[in-house]
């Protein structure tokens, strides 16, 4: 349960950075928002929290450093597919 779980809320952080960047081609890949999501859930909610001091606990600046990271993914993401396109 404990891995659904992660990966719905990877999803779920991944759609939302895919929303706040802007949706390209009129909907959200959810392939890009899954990978997106648990890539930067992990690396940017994971440093977020060790450096604010709470620890592996679920708090607001883990989730915040999950959005961030996401933005992050996404952004390069689209960058790289975009030079592989031209």
């Amino acid at each position: 349960m404990l891995i659904l779980g992660l990966i719905l809320f990877g999803m779920l952080i991944g759609a939302l950075a895919q929303l706040i960047l802007g949706k390209e081609r009129g909907g959200i890949d959810w392939t890009m928002a899954i990978v997106a999501g648990l890539v930067g859930s992990f690396v940017g909610g994971l440093l977020a929290s060790l450096l604010a001091g709470d620890g592996l606990e679920l708090r607001p600046s883990g989730i915040i450093g999950s959005i961030v990271g996401a933005l992050i993914v996404t952004a390069i993401w689209r960058g790289t597919r975009g030079r592989a396109k031209a």
